[in-house]
């Protein structure tokens, strides 16, 4: 055992971080996607905890090497909508089911990928923004999928700015619930602790996905980013109807 966790649970989540770190290192999201499904499987006494502690600590990495094409102001303002999104969210847990909430957000998330796949192109302004801040921070706190509304506006930008802005969301937005938790007493050291060995998966992905940088070609990160967020809406649709 390690931390209450059985040795080959710890080894799956170790291998799944790595790719999972490597696919957000490439396109900007995709650490909750690829480990929240297996984790909630494996071990789900640990979530949410153990990704939040991993989803602030992993973009921090990131900013790193990318921290020159951060949009601050579009930071700004979509965070500012990210906190009564996430009060709503609350809300919304006690209202509706788990299987309701998790079946609309899938939905939404898949439609809004289809639409802009070619048809529509969102303008990044104040409105935009707040809505995609609201939205992120109403569907992080009801199924902990919150990346795709603020990946999905910023699909067009530089895969530079994709990488490094979300990262910065991340941060604030993991920040947020930790924060959350904290005040209601539910979070565990051990889970802390778990979450810290497990710090350098996220270093190897992150280092694999700089290689991968090199191979796939910059045009093609905006589809990467269309996958990722459609393949989330997906988890949270089966998740949501099969669990």
């Amino acid at each position: 055992m390690i931390l209450g966790v059985d040795v080959w649970v710890a080894v799956i989540l170790a291998v799944t971080l790595v790719v999972g770190a490597a696919v957000q290192g490439l396109v900007g999201l995709g650490l909750g996607l690829v480990a929240a499904p297996v984790t909630t499987l494996l071990a789900p006494q640990l979530m949410p905890e153990l990704l939040l502690w991993l989803a602030f600590t992993l973009p921090m990495a990131t900013l790193v090497h990318d921290h020159h094409q951060i949009d601050w102001r579009g930071l700004g303002w979509a965070l500012s909508a990210r906190a009564p999104g996430t009060a709503v969210g609350v809300a919304f847990v006690g209202w509706f089911t788990a299987r309701e909430m998790g079946v609309a957000v899938g939905v939404m998330v898949l439609a809004s990928v289809l639409l802009t796949v070619r048809a529509v192109r969102l303008p990044v302004n104040r409105a935009t923004l707040l809505g995609a801040g609201f939205v992120s921070g109403v569907t992080g706190t009801t199924t902990s999928i919150g990346g795709p509304p603020m990946a999905i506006l910023y699909q067009h930008r530089a895969p530079a700015q994709i990488r490094s802005t979300l990262a910065v969301y991340f941060v604030f937005g993991a920040g947020f619930s930790l924060s959350g938790l904290a005040l209601v007493g539910s979070l565990d050291l051990g889970t802390f602790l778990l979450a810290m060995l497990l710090v350098p998966c996220l270093a190897v992905g992150l280092t694999s996905s700089r290689l991968l940088r090199r191979i796939v070609p910059a045009h093609h990160v905006r589809g990467g980013v269309l996958v990722v967020c459609g393949l989330s809406a997906l988890v949270v649709l089966v998740r949501s109807l099969f669990a």
